[in-house]
Parts: C-alpha cells; structure tokens; sequence
C-alpha cells in the first residue's frame, strides 16, 4: 500500500520526493481545515512529527465522526502512551469496517512517510461522504479506492481537446485549471464565465479557480498552483481535493443513497460528479467551435456526437434506478439533467450547421432536423391510458404532417447530392455525406415510426377502454342499497351498455387494434412475439375481454332479479300489514264475522311466504345497512304474524279438529267397504259419498282460519277429492246399470 504512494526504484526518488512533497502538504492543509473547527482549535506544522503522538490524529477523528475517544496526552508521554494513543485511532477506524492494509501503530509513531500518508489517504477517501465516520456501516475495501475503481472514460480526440478541457484522469487533465472552473459551473453555473478563461496562463486559472472555490463555495485550498501546473500532477492530491466538492454538493443533504455500502456511495458521487463534469466541458466547447471554418466545424460537430454516443452507455447505466419506488437518486437526475442539457447543445449546433446551407439545401436540413425530431420523440406514459391515448394522437398527426413531405424533400436532396453543389456553389463533402445518411435514416424508419405509433394509440385506447369497462363492473358487482338505488344503477347500466353501444365499441376498437398490429409486425418483425410483443398483447386482451364481457352481460339479469324481489317484497309487506291490523281486530269479533273473515286465510299464507322469500333473497344481496333494516322488519312482521295464530280461538278448533277426524275416519270405513253391486246399493252408497262430502266441505269453511287445523284440513281435501271421484265412478256405474 505504501508502494502506491512512494516508488521504490533509486533512480526515481527525487519524482518520489516531489510527490511526498505535495501529498504531505495537502493532507496537512486538509487535516488543519478540520481541526479549526476543534474547540479549542489546532494545527499541525509538520505531518510526520505531529502525528507521533496520536493525540491531533484522534482530535481529528472526534471531529469527523462527532465522538468522544480516550486520549493519553500530557508532557511526560512516552512511547508506550504514543502507541496505545494510535493503537485507539485504528481500532476506531477499524470498527468502522475500514480496512488498513499494512498500517501499524509503531510505523505511525515512527513518522514513516509511506505509512503516514497512506492513513492520510484512507481517512481522506472515506470521509469523502458525511456519514463514513460516524456509521458502523462504512466501506469494507479501502484497497481500491471507489474514485479509481469506475474511472471516466478517456476522451477520443475533438473539441475537447482543441479547446484544452479533456477530463479523463486526475493528473495531467487538471493542469490548464479549466476543469476545475467546469466542476465550480457543475456547482453554480453564474461564477464562472468560460469566455474570459480560455487561453489564460495555466497558473492564473488555477489560483483564481483555488481563491473561487474557496470563497464562494467555501472549499479550503489544499493545493497550490505549482502542485498542479506540472507535467505530472499528483493524483492522490487533486482526488483528495475535488472530493471536498461532493460535500458541498445539494446532493449530500439528501438521505437517498441510505443503506447502501459507503463505498458503492463514495463512487456512485464521483461517477455522477466526474460525468456531469464530462458533459458540462462538453456544453462549453460548443459555442466556441462555431467560429471555425464549415470543415472545421463539420469535423469537429462529427468528432463530438461520437464522443456523446461513446458516452451513452455510461450515461443510461448511471441511470438505471436503484431505488424501491423506481426514482431516481439525486445525483442521477443531475446526471440527466446534464446529459440533455450538452444533447440539446448538440442538436442546436446541428440545426446551425444545416442552415447555414445555400438554399433550397438548407430547407432540407431544417426539415431533416423536425423529422429525426419526430422519430426521437419519447412518448411519455401517463397514469391514465386514455391521456397517453390523447398525447400519442397529437404527436402521429404532427408526425404525419412532417413525414408527408419525405418524398418531395428526398428528391430535392437526391438532385443536389448527384451535383456535390447548389447552382454551382460546392457543398462541403463531409456535411453533403451527413446529410444522406440523415435522409436514409429518415427513409428507412418512418413507415416503422408511424406504424408504431398507430399500434400504440390503439392499443393504449383499448386499455383506457377494458379499464372504464372493469371500473363500471366493480361498481355493479357490490351489496346493494334499497330499490331506488338499484334502479338507478340499472338505469346507468342501460345507458353505458345499451345506448353507448359498449359492445359494438369494443368490437371496432379491436378490429382497429388488429390492423394497426399486423400493420406494424409487416414493418418491423422483431415486435411480433416477446414478453412486449404485438400479438402477445392482443391475445391478453382477448383473455381478458372474454371473462369481463361474460360478466358485463350478467350484471342486467342480477339487477332485474334484485328489483323483482323489492317489488314484491314491498308490494306484499304493505298488503300484509295491512291485513295482519284487520285480522287483529277480527279476533274480537263474533264467531260468524271471524270465520267469514278468515275465509281467504290461504291467500296470505301465500303472501306471507312470497314476503319471506324476497326479504331473505334483499338480506342477502343488500349492504349491511338495508340488511338490517330488512331483519328488523321480517321479525316485527313474523312476530305478529305469530301472535294472531296463538290468539285464535283454541277449543273452537280443537272442536272442529274432533268433528273433522270423526268425518275422516267414517269417510275411509265407507269408501274401504264392499258395496253389492245393484242399482239400488249403488244409488245409496252414491247419496252417502255426497252427504259425506258436504259435511267435509264444512268444516273446512268453518275452520279455515285455523293455523292448527291446517294439517287436517289437507287432509280432509284430499278425502274429498276421492269422494268427488268415487261419486264420478259411481255415476257413471249407475248409467251402465
């Protein structure tokens, strides 16, 4: 470890020393920025001898990590207090799961330099975020440092480089200070103006770009400009360095990155930071390049959307969410931001560039530039479908209305691109090849374009419809309310089903949804199948819609049946309630006036029953408010219903009951005797049966608003069914005698 800082080679220790040099003044500067802030406050003059001790290593700790830690200090300290004060200091930072690889108590106390600086080093690298020191969840590797593990690409050649902003290393990249006034513009955009700054001496840029950070940003200056203006400037210094922008960053304020390793923090933060970095020297060169000659300039627009297409992978990685609810952290979304803001750039100088064509030329550009703008257009999904719906309409019918003039501007180009000129004035080769390349793109992916667009209107309208048609069902398919309710939802049903043709709608939004998929299958097959593809979707839907219709039509007859029953369950309790008041009142009456009363007692039998079926079936399907009314009124009526039968007149049936089972009884012996077969006999037995009948018949009438009777009076009607077709078998004997 300690190799990595000094190299063991002789014939290299005075590059060696220099290095030491600068590392050892700016840790110092580091440390002595925090320890002002230590009450009382303290400096370290020399590193390597102030360390010895322990004692301004743990103040340091304190500092960073907020916390008391056991100090021996005092004027006669010796060796063994010096090791047991370093020996706290590691522990600590062990316990913090900070690895020290080849770092001991007694090469601190010895004031080795290798050893010093590289504690210096990992203290550093980890309190690059705010929470390293006081977490007992810090970084586990401190071997590969997370700002060297995931580097920033190199820049391959172009403006950048022409311009003297080429960040692709902590070394020689931040010699001309114009990276570090790109990373204060990251930060606050209105501090630095770029034009003032471009071919200044390298020294002057980094002192002032030192002073600013210091003054506006309140970052402590840990280097010097001739620590940096040199062929090879100290890495390990400018990493230490631009780390302390991260913890001025707004980004170090969010808690978005909780629970992740520090480490995978630490080099999220820079990957984030270093490519916004990238992106902003990348906007900064834009302005510049277009005072250059057109091949110069064409070269040069071409040299740098290769270096944004290079760095697109990266980009889209950096974006990939890593959050539970899909968002993204504060650092991708300037990560984002940045990406657009230099894309856009590009686009604008593109746009220059074709105008600045002899015409009609430069009318084909302008419309290159709206068409490849159509074909780049991100739909953006909403919640609701029938929203998406809307905005993928509007974009197809501006696309449309770009894309109809494709043939007319095709040949235009087509001519002038045969010529390599425009009425003789040449046309740069570069540009014209630009150009034909464009106008192919264009050719070849806008009947795909416009396909899918067709299909994604379509298919995000029959998603807004099954969703409407589910939300209506669930809205049916519920415990129901009392019967005005239930007519209005039956009505509402009428209307969205009947009257708004649901079914007819669905019908057509499929066929169109079947055209525009095989539209765009015939164009593009690679969207035919797939977890995404056309026909897996509307096979879905197909599914989908053949259970909900099912459902959708079964709605009507379950609502007609709960109407039925409320009519019939209100028509019946009015007539009963009625009636039971009556009944009531005839119980007092005379004897004659009750049973002419009671006569139709079958009849509200009935009633009583069909009451009780259809407010059992509203029990049932109603909601628990309804329901319980509906329990209410049942007992109260059953109650009554009950009461009125206890308070009939008992010995009058019981009477009626003996009289009745004595008719039986001789109704059975006559028609189980043999009858001697004679017209006299016959006539005889005839005029019995007829006699018997009638008496039956009587009693039955007379007692008929006697519950308890009900049993024998069946009975006694089915007795008198035979009889009436014995005496038509007897008749009928008679005739043939």
């Amino acid at each position: 470890f300690a190799h990595f800082f000094i190299g063991a080679p002789c014939d290299r220790n005075l590059k060696n020393n220099e290095q030491e040099a600068v590392q050892k003044r700016t840790f110092t500067k580091w440390i002595n920025s925090h320890l002002a802030k230590r009450v009382p406050p303290l400096v370290v003059t020399d590193l390597f001898e102030d360390i010895k001790d322990g004692v301004m290593l743990l103040a340091l700790l304190e500092v960073l990590s907020g916390q008391k830690l056991p100090c021996e200090q005092g004027k006669k300290q010796k060796r063994i207090h010096w090791v047991a004060n370093i020996g706290t200091a590691l522990n600590f930072l062990e316990g913090r799961k900070i690895k020290l690889v080849n770092i001991n108590s007694t090469d601190i106390v010895d004031g080795r330099p290798s050893i010093v600086l590289g504690l210096m080093w990992t203290i550093t690298l980890f309190s690059s975020s705010t929470s390293s020191l006081d977490s007992s969840t810090s970084s586990t590797d401190t071997t590969s440092p997370p700002v060297k593990r995931k580097p920033l690409p190199p820049v391959q050649g172009g403006a950048e480089r022409r311009l003297g902003i080429e960040v692709k290393d902590f070394g020689p990249s931040w010699r001309t200070g114009l990276a570090f006034f790109a990373v204060i513009h990251s930060l606050r955009p209105n501090l630095v103006d770029m034009e003032r700054i471009w071919r200044r001496p390298n020294h002057e840029n980094l002192q002032e770009a030192f002073l600013l950070a210091e003054t506006e940003l309140g970052i402590p200056q840990l280097l010097d400009p001739e620590d940096v203006d040199v062929d090879k400037p100290d890495e390990k210094s400018i990493m230490t360095y631009v780390a302390q922008f991260l913890k001025h960053h707004p980004d170090q304020k969010q808690s978005d990155s909780e629970g992740q390793p520090e480490d995978e923090v630490t080099a999220v933060r820079f990957i984030s930071f270093l490519t916004r970095l990238s992106l902003s020297s990348l906007s900064f060169c834009i302005p510049h390049v277009l005072s250059f000659s057109s091949d110069v300039t064409v070269s040069l627009f071409k040299g740098m959307h290769v270096q944004l297409e290079m760095r697109r992978k990266q980009v889209e990685g950096a974006l990939q969410s890593t959050q539970k609810d899909g968002m993204l952290t504060v650092d991708q979304a300037l990560v984002k931001q940045a990406w657009e803001r230099a894309s856009n750039k590009l686009l604008d100088w593109h746009l220059q560039l074709d105008r600045s064509l002899p015409s009609p030329l430069d009318m084909v550009g302008t419309w290159l530039h709206q068409a490849e703008g159509a074909l780049r257009q991100e739909i953006s999904v909403q919640q609701a479908h029938d929203e998406t719906a809307s905005i993928v309409h509007r974009a197809l019918e501006q696309h449309k209305d770009v894309l109809k003039s494709l043939e007319s501007h095709r040949q235009v180009f087509q001519r002038i691109h045969k010529d390599r000129s425009v009425d003789g004035v040449p046309v740069p080769p570069d540009q014209l090849q630009d150009m034909a390349e464009r106008m192919n793109f264009v050719s070849t992916s806008s009947s795909v374009h416009l396909a899918k667009m067709e299909f994604l209107e379509n298919q995000h309208q029959m998603q807004a419809f099954l969703t409407i048609a589910e939300s209506r069902l669930k809205s049916w398919i519920i415990k129901y309310g009392r019967q005005e309710s239930v007519e209005l939802m039956l009505h509402n049903y009428v209307v969205f089903v009947e009257k708004q043709h649901f079914f007819e709608n669905y019908e057509a939004l499929f066929q169109s949804l079947k055209r525009a998929g095989e539209a765009y299958v015939n164009v593009d097959s690679s969207v035919d199948e797939g977890e995404l593809g056309v026909r897996r979707f509307i096979r879905e839907v197909v599914t989908q819609w053949r259970s909900l219709s099912m459902e959708v039509r079964s709605v009507r007859s379950m609502l007609e049946e709960v109407l039925s029953n409320w009519e019939r369950y209100s028509s019946t309790v009015a007539s009963l309630q009625a009636w039971l008041e009556d009944a009531e009142a005839a119980l007092s009456q005379p004897e004659n006036t009750k049973r002419e009363f009671f006569r139709n007692l079958s009849h509200w039998m009935e009633q009583h029953a069909v009451m009780n079926d259809a407010g059992n079936f509203l029990i049932e399907t109603c909601d628990e408010t309804v329901s319980l009314d509906l329990k209410q009124q049942l007992l109260l009526l059953n109650g009554r219903w009950r009461d009125l039968s206890s308070k009939s007149n008992k010995k009058d049936h019981l009477k009626a009951i003996s009289a009745l089972k004595e008719l039986l009884d001789t109704a059975e012996s006559k028609l189980s005797a043999s009858v001697h077969v004679s017209f006299l006999n016959v006539r005889a037995f005839l005029q019995d049966v007829e006699v018997r009948n009638i008496q039956i018949y009587q009693v039955l009438i007379h007692n008929v608003y006697s519950e308890t009777a009900v049993v024998t009076s069946k009975h006694a009607a089915c007795t008198g069914l035979m009889f009436l077709s014995i005496k038509a078998l007897l008749t009928e004997a008679l005739l043939e005698i």
